[in-house]
């Protein structure tokens, strides 16, 4: 998998994935960046992922996970996540190193295949009208470690690259960033997103609606 389109690559000569056949061959969903000298290997979640993604989840600091809306951060959610995973409509995506005991979680991403009715309401007040059938919605984390460093931006060109193939052509945030992540703001903005609205969840606390054009 190439780390992302160039400017002279146009959507007709990607290799399209259906997203059928990631449930049979989950390799066509894999890519390798190296990150500092290290292979990383960037790769959806399977069933028996359920310990080293708790491991993840767990340390994480406070801020970290104050900062993440999709879902808690405990074992318990990566046993549901990994026993109920489903890539025709989410992928979960990990980013792993290898050391004595196996693999390592530095990362996890999110990537549905969709829009959330709560994202499509509020773009809706914006102009902006949501597809299903074409745009997607993204979720982001990475080991505290690794923030800052340029890993994130790896992991989400090939993302997006992975989005192009499955015929997405918008990236939206789940549920916005905080207004006052500056961290991420600056991640996606770096990233090609763009600010397009405001709004407040939960009442008094600012966040912003973010787009990415694919």
């Amino acid at each position: 998998m190439t780390t992302n389109m160039d400017a002279h690559t146009t959507r007709s000569e990607l290799d399209l994935i259906d997203p059928m056949a990631l449930r049979t061959d989950p390799a066509l969903a894999t890519a390798s960046v190296n990150f500092d000298g290290v292979p990383i290997t960037f790769r959806m979640v399977k069933q028996d992922d359920a310990p080293i993604l708790g491991d993840y989840f767990v340390s994480l600091s406070a801020e970290t996970i104050r900062r993440y809306g999709p879902h808690p951060f405990d074992r318990s959610t990566a046993e549901q996540l990994c026993a109920t995973t489903d890539p025709t409509q989410t992928l979960r995506m990990i980013g792993t190193v290898s050391n004595a005991d196996g693999e390592r979680v530095i990362a996890y991403m999110i990537l549905i295949l969709g829009v959330r009715e709560a994202d499509v309401e509020r773009y809706q007040k914006l102009g902006i009208s949501l597809t299903p059938v074409s745009d997607c919605t993204f979720a982001p984390s990475v080991a505290d470690a690794y923030q800052g460093k340029g890993l994130g931006s790896l992991l989400l060109a090939k993302l997006k690259h992975l989005a192009r193939q499955l015929g997405r052509t918008r990236m939206v945030l789940w549920e916005g960033t905080q207004a006052t992540n500056n961290r991420a703001i600056r991640f996606y903005h770096k990233n090609g997103f763009r600010t397009v609205g405001e709004f407040q969840e939960p009442p008094g606390f600012n966040n912003y609606d973010m787009i990415l054009d694919l």
